[in-house]
């Protein structure tokens, strides 16, 4: 008993240690007897462990169910057995059965599984750490670089080992066992070991919050972060805007005497950074963002998200930046595509559109005079075929006319040529008439 209760102050020391709860030491320990017991005795998968406080005992129960016959040892007990347990039991029920070897078993086993309880207690360490983290995440705590794991750098916060893989570190940097540095709580990732805190140096929101904690305005709200466009290790524009009359932000980011700004491109070894004022004004505040050049013209088209900017030829390379960097960064920071060009080029190009737009009308007065003229054409072509066909038409008539004339003066000459005819077969008729009269005339008057 004086070894358990021993073991059980143990307990209670781990766990004020360690800043968790005795209980949670506790299941440790029953898990880890389980798996001893697992390991040297032949059982079912259900086993109950129960250490008993007062008594400084450790019992072990099997659950086990009640058979007519059994076949299994481990999981079954006979309905005889059972009901010396419990005489109200009867086949098919379920019965817990206590398997606790005799002798000093708690001792024994819990020695055999130390490994096993002492990962139990990290992983509930591990738990409780995680839990206290859950709320900062976001936030930016100082931490010890412990060593490099490949491309991973593993550091200590509080109690708690973070990873801070290569994409969140900073370009170039190097990380010295026992270096303190300031980190973002950035995340906390489920693995298959557990949960895990990630870290980062190389996050916008990291420069967000060493500004918020350098500048005192930040924090109480009179001056506030729009936006941040970051390129880590390198170059940064923070945009920002007074929400207090009377406060300068960019002012209060810089301090006295560059103080402010200082201590924080010392803790990002030496970063750029730009702070720019945030105006609601599109325009304005590409021009700002373009900082250190400066903008003699913007031009703005919404629907393709574009905007042009005119700047003094001595200044394009300034506005440009060095790989494009600085309009890179202000395209990020005003979510705008920046199109930069020269006071000259700018010259030139107008001259070129207005070239253009000339060279694009007299195209189309000539092409309005073609079409004109084709028009007059057709129109022409038009009328001398309406002409012919109107002097056809009228040559027919003529000729119908004359046509219709002279069949009138056939018929009328047939007409005349009939009534001749007519007349002078009246007349021949006549003729013979009187020539058949005359003989028979002559001799009536021969006859008188």
């Amino acid at each position: 008993m004086a070894v358990l209760s021993d073991f059980l102050a143990a307990v209670n020391q781990i766990a004020a240690e360690r800043g968790i709860e005795p209980d949670d030491v506790m299941e440790a320990v029953k898990e880890a007897i389980r798996t001893g017991y697992k390991n040297n005795y032949d059982t079912g998968e259900s086993l109950i462990i129960d250490i008993d406080e007062d008594k400084g005992k450790v019992l072990v129960y099997a659950d086990k169910k009640i058979v007519k016959k059994v076949t299994n040892q481990a999981t079954q007990i006979s309905l005889k057995e059972a009901r010396m347990i419990e005489p109200k039991l009867k086949v098919g029920d379920h019965v817990q059965v206590d398997v606790t070897p005799e002798g000093d078993f708690g001792r024994i086993a819990v020695q055999a599984a130390k490994q096993v309880i002492l990962q139990k207690i990290r992983e509930v360490e591990k738990e409780a750490v995680m839990k206290e983290f859950k709320d900062k995440v976001g936030t930016v705590e100082s931490g010890i670089i412990q060593r490099m794991d490949g491309d991973n750098v593993i550091v200590e916060i509080y109690k708690a080992q973070a990873i801070m893989p290569a994409e969140e570190r900073l370009p170039g940097e190097f990380y010295k066992s026992g270096a303190r540095l300031k980190f973002l709580l950035k995340k906390i990732h489920r693995t298959v070991k557990g949960k895990q805190l990630i870290v980062s140096r190389a996050d916008p929101k990291f420069l967000e919050e060493l500004f918020a904690l350098e500048v005192p305005e930040i924090r109480s709200g009179s001056v506030e972060i729009k936006a941040i466009a970051r390129e880590a290790g390198s170059r940064s524009k923070v945009a920002v805007v007074s929400n207090q009359e009377g406060v300068d932000p960019i002012g209060a980011c810089v301090g006295q005497k560059g103080i402010r700004i200082d201590n924080i491109t010392d803790e990002l070894k030496g970063e750029k950074i730009d702070i720019i004022l945030w105006d609601e004004d599109t325009g304005t505040f590409i021009a700002n963002s373009l900082s250190p050049a400066q903008a003699e013209k913007i031009s703005i088209d919404k629907d393709e998200n574009i905007a042009k900017v005119t700047v003094p030829d001595d200044q394009l390379s300034l506005a440009i930046g060095k790989d494009g960097q600085n309009v890179r960064l202000a395209a990020k920071l005003t979510e705008w595509k920046i199109d930069i060009r020269g006071k000259e080029e700018a010259k030139k190009e107008k001259q070129e559109i207005l070239q253009q737009a000339q060279d694009k009308e007299g195209k189309k007065t000539m092409k309005k005079a073609k079409k004109v003229k084709k028009t007059e054409k057709k129109t022409k072509a038009k009328e001398k075929k309406a002409l012919r066909q109107a002097q056809g038409t009228t040559a027919k008539k003529k000729a119908a006319k004359k046509k219709a004339s002279a069949s009138k003066k056939e018929k009328i000459l047939r007409q005349t040529q009939d009534k001749k005819t007519v007349k002078e077969v009246k007349e021949n008729k006549k003729t013979k008439k009187a020539a058949k009269k005359a003989p028979a005339k002559k001799a009536k008057e021969e006859t008188k």
